[in-house]
């Protein structure tokens, strides 16, 4: 049975009440690595970028990169050991990167070689996090944004529609809410 009836339109309160956290949550994408962050524009974020990038800064264990790139995109893409490992790896063959074993038996840290400055340089010029970062929060404001409009809608309705037309709003409602949570229940 459905909460509204006719002629009881909902309150005020229940509007105000209505709104979105002023940025994207932090948090969400974590231990979904392999490169999704940019999903919102259907991007692969370049791995290879990102670490050349970051080893312009300092030296780096590749669980360090894994944070790194984590924080600096407020949890959008968080690479998996299984996509900055083989990377590494690569780029260690390839003679752009060094490791060095850290004393005691623990892990690798790795460093740019002469040759693979050029190359990092050029990567730390637009590093993949921050088009990441730009597409999630662009993402965010389009939702925020066509979210606002659909509220703006709706005061419309309860304050100057007819009561058959706000028990027709409530309907709308009703379905988008069940339609977002299915797409919230589709697997991934």
């Amino acid at each position: 049975m459905r909460f509204h009836r006719r002629g009881h339109p909902l309150h005020e309160a229940r509007m105000r009440g209505f709104g979105f956290p002023p940025f994207p949550p932090g948090g969400h994408g974590h231990g979904h690595g392999h490169g999704r962050g940019g999903r919102g524009r259907g991007r692969r974020p370049n791995v290879r970028g990102a670490v050349l990038a970051l080893l312009t800064e300092r030296p780096m264990h590749g669980y360090e990169m894994i944070q790194e790139i984590d924080s600096r995109t407020g949890g959008a893409w968080r690479p998996s050991p299984g996509s900055i490992y083989p990377t590494l790896q690569l780029l260690e063959d390839e003679g752009v990167i060094a490791a060095t074993d850290e004393p005691g038996g623990g892990r690798k840290r790795f460093t740019l070689t002469e040759q693979g400055r050029p190359e990092a340089a050029e990567a730390a010029q637009t590093p993949p996090w921050a088009e990441v970062a730009e597409d999630t929060i662009n993402s965010w404001h389009d939702i925020r944004h066509a979210g606002a409009q659909a509220m703006n809608a709706l005061r419309q309705v309860m304050m100057t529609g007819t009561d058959d037309q706000r028990e027709r709003a409530a309907q709308v409602l009703d379905e988008t809410r069940r339609k977002l949570y299915a797409i919230l229940a589709e697997s991934e």
